[in-house]
């Protein structure tokens, strides 16, 4: 038995009831999990925070490899900023799912790291510019998905029952099909240096 599927054992040995689950899933080598999640992005160029979730965080292992795909649906929510310092400008998010999260535990030096990465088209809608509505259409999203990094930091660990934290820095491209507003989004939204931080808690094995 290698280092992954021997440390996923020791995990699920947390809980009596974890223990029975996880021998048929490691068996046939794949693991099922489920976790809480949520936590904030900063968006560097607007100076602004959104809330990320609350969600769940599904996730099927292979407990040989490390090796794990995800989904994690994100809630809507609503951002605020000013520009140029007064005038508001309020919108509301939407994460659009592109691909599903891939990723991998490893074990280093007696740790847990984790590295993934997800991928999300942003939708602005409902845009409000100092309290007056403006018209971006339905379909106001980021050209191209953006490409998030979740991973443990630095020497940090991730454990299968009581989660972790994860974070990365990221990028927002440009926008399209926003009308009139386009030109405006797009010369305050997109940029780099954006942050994600995330808190992952309460996992369950799935039967």
């Amino acid at each position: 038995m290698n280092g992954i599927a021997r440390w996923v054992r020791r995990a699920a040995t947390i809980s009596a009831a974890a223990a029975l689950t996880i021998a048929p899933a490691a068996a046939a080598n794949a693991l099922g999990l489920e976790h809480d999640a949520e936590g904030t992005s900063y968006i560097n160029s607007t100076d602004s925070t959104i809330n990320v979730g609350p969600t769940t965080l599904t996730t099927n292992l292979d407990v040989n490899t490390g090796d794990f795909t995800g989904h994690m649906p994100l809630p809507g929510t609503r951002t605020k900023f000013e520009v140029i310092g007064f005038i508001p400008v309020e919108a509301d998010v939407t994460f659009v799912e592109a691909a599903p999260i891939t990723g991998r535990i490893d074990i280093v030096n007696n740790n847990t790291p984790v590295t993934s990465t997800a991928s999300y088209y942003i939708k602005l809608s409902n845009i409000k510019i100092a309290g007056f509505p403006t018209f971006a259409g339905p379909f106001c999203r980021t050209k191209d998905p953006v490409t998030i990094p979740a991973n443990t930091p630095a020497g940090g660990n991730f454990n299968l029952i009581t989660g972790g934290t994860l974070g990365g820095t990221y990028t927002i491209g440009d926008f399209q099909h926003c009308g009139l507003n386009t030109w405006l989004i797009n010369l305050l939204v997109p940029g780099s240096g954006n942050t994600l931080n995330i808190n992952v808690t309460n996992g369950r094995i799935l039967g």
